[in-house]
């Protein structure tokens, strides 16, 4: 029996390692140009999937369940909800926004209440409202213009 806590930790230690191993890309590593492109890729590619509340999947998405799937694919590991990715990412200059980058928007009066994603240039990919689907709009156009409140980077 004096031997089973130095078994035990052995085989914690082996199956920590594995997992940490296996585990998608973190916030903690670094911005990450290929991540944000391949999530600005899958994120289009959803153009015209549903909107469902809480929503995470191409069966349907949420504005904040577009963020994670596409950033998924792209490796990384995202929470669900606007405050969450806004706490997990930092504030880029408007004239600084790049393919991948997040763009926040007040709505009803909420700040930071949707997200979509940068395709670069004006255009972002977002899934708006209960009712409509995926789409691309510009941040230029009046309404999107009006309630911008910034872009964020992972």
């Amino acid at each position: 029996m004096k031997f089973f806590p130095v078994i035990l930790l052995s085989f914690l230690a082996v199956i920590s390692f594995g997992c940490a191993s296996a585990q998608p890309l973190r916030h903690s590593q670094g911005y990450s140009a290929a991540a944000a492109d391949k999530a600005a890729a899958t994120a289009e590619s959803m153009i015209g999937r549903p909107y469902k509340f809480k929503g995470e999947t191409p069966s349907g998405f949420d504005c904040s369940g577009l963020v994670r799937y596409s950033y998924l694919a792209g490796g990384m590991d995202l929470p669900h909800g606007t405050r969450a990715l806004r706490e997990r990412s930092h504030p880029v200059r408007s004239g600084d926004i790049r393919k991948g980058d997040l763009v926040f928007f007040n709505q009803l009066g909420k700040k930071y209440s949707h997200v979509g994603i940068s395709l670069g240039g004006d255009r972002f990919v977002h899934a708006p409202s209960s009712g409509k689907s995926v789409r691309a709009d510009s941040l230029n156009s009046p309404y999107w213009k009006e309630h911008f409140l910034g872009a964020r980077r992972l």
